[in-house]
């Protein structure tokens, strides 16, 4: 008789259009922005959870590089993650092949930069897509050029006459800092590349400290010296802690600022007309123009009790459609091939900010090969936080750049061991 009850109750509220809850699976995101990024991304959850009722996803943006690689080594962590380190977490992620609807869609526009999220071997998992393919170059304040009466250097121009350009204008302009630099192993690695640097040996082992490598070093304690950089920026942090110059920059007190294509959207936004500000080409060293890419994926994690669900929402935001949009609004180099050869409409960017994109979209074809392999080395945050680390100590006079680089050795080699162990 129960039964008969609950099934006719059941019948009585399936008549009066009332149905019984869905279930629901809730699934974490993590995530950390630039920009605008993150107030993009909440809104196109939205959209999907209005399409998918029975996925709830909860964005939680948070500095993603000092917490996440604590939580996954513990065990513990998200469903989902935006993520900069891709070949130094690459272990913790998921591959979402087997959950997608249309794999070869995800290998003919992100192939190239799955690499980077792939552990050593590994030539098939699909982890993630590109929230943005970033590349390093400088932004330079063209007005401050033009008060000065000074001419900004071509496109082929060298550091050292960027360096000897910008110390003239910030010498007639009041400006506190000719050159500005990311404090950043891999910015760092933008100059130390062009200056010749090779970073591996024949056996693809990190030999990082060569000729090439000395010479880049050496302008960063040359250009701290004489005041083309200024230990206000490098030496207000210590280890591998991260300072960037953009408030110098939004605030017309840096000539050029060595970067990336990330900060576009901010600057486009922060700095809008207040002055003319200008993307210009890397500059070049003995050994090439390049720069180092890098960039952001968005990726599933391998602890996940979701794993189709997880796939179903990276489905959904890696689409050409969506990811358009993200880009779009985001300001970002996109980091899907179909659309780098489309090219993306940027409708909300500033003339200003389209000429930047366009800049950064054209130094893809200067990138040296090498570039691309430190970049997808799985090991490179160690190689990066190493030299940042000790160069950061020769700057401000705790050591040597001959101490500094056997300390960068000792520092990769140790901390390598130790991964290795685990």
């Amino acid at each position: 008789m129960k039964m008969i009850a609950k099934a006719l109750l059941l019948a009585l509220a399936l008549a009066a259009g009332v149905c019984p809850a869905l279930a629901q699976t809730s699934l974490r995101m993590t995530w950390y922005s630039d920009g605008n990024e993150g107030e993009v991304m909440a809104d196109l959850l939205k959209r999907f959870e209005s399409k998918n009722a029975d996925i709830k996803v909860v964005l939680d943006q948070v500095p993603v590089n000092e917490t996440l690689p604590v939580q996954l080594a513990s065990g513990q962590g998200p469903d989902m993650a935006r993520v900069g380190d891709m070949g130094g977490l690459a272990r913790y992620m998921l591959d979402l092949r087997p959950y997608l609807k249309n794999a070869a869609y995800w290998e003919a526009n992100y192939a190239p930069f799955l690499a980077w999220m792939r552990v050593p071997g590994d030539t098939s998992s699909i982890p993630g897509f590109m929230t943005q393919l970033t590349l390093t170059g400088p932004f330079v304040n063209k007005t401050l050029f033009e008060q000065a009466g000074i001419a900004m250097p071509d496109s082929k121009a060298t550091w050292q006459e960027w360096a000897k350009a910008t110390k003239e204008v910030a010498a007639k302009t009041g400006a506190a800092f000719p050159i500005a630099f990311d404090r950043s192993g891999h910015r760092f690695f933008a100059l130390a590349i062009s200056q010749g640097a090779t970073v591996f040996n024949a056996a693809g082992e990190p030999a990082v400290v060569d000729e090439g490598f000395k010479r880049a070093a050496q302008l960063i304690a040359e250009w701290h010296k004489s005041g083309i950089m200024s230990k206000e920026l490098w030496g207000s942090v210590a280890g591998s802690a991260y300072r960037g110059a953009n408030e110098e920059f939004k605030n017309a007190q840096a000539v050029m600022y060595m970067s990336g294509s990330w900060q576009i959207g901010q600057f486009d936004k922060t700095v809008g007309d207040a002055f003319d500000w200008v993307a210009v080409p890397t500059p070049c060293g003995p050994a090439n123009c390049s720069g180092m890419p890098g960039g952001a994926a968005l990726v599933g994690i391998k602890a996940t009790r979701h794993p189709a669900e997880v796939a179903r929402v990276l489905d959904y935001l890696a689409s050409e459609e969506i990811v358009a949009e993200f880009y779009a609004r985001s300001l970002f180099v996109p980091g899907h091939l179909g659309l780098a050869a489309k090219g993306v409409d940027y409708k909300t960017a500033s003339p200003q900010a389209k000429a930047a994109l366009k800049v950064f979209s054209d130094e893809v074809s200067k990138l040296d090969p090498l570039a691309y392999r430190l970049q997808g080395y799985t090991s490179n945050r160690i190689v990066f936080n190493a030299v940042i680390s000790r160069l950061g100590q020769a700057v401000t006079g705790e050591a040597t750049l001959d101490e500094a680089y056997g300390r960068i050795t000792q520092d990769i080699a140790q901390q390598i061991a130790e991964r290795n162990k685990k």
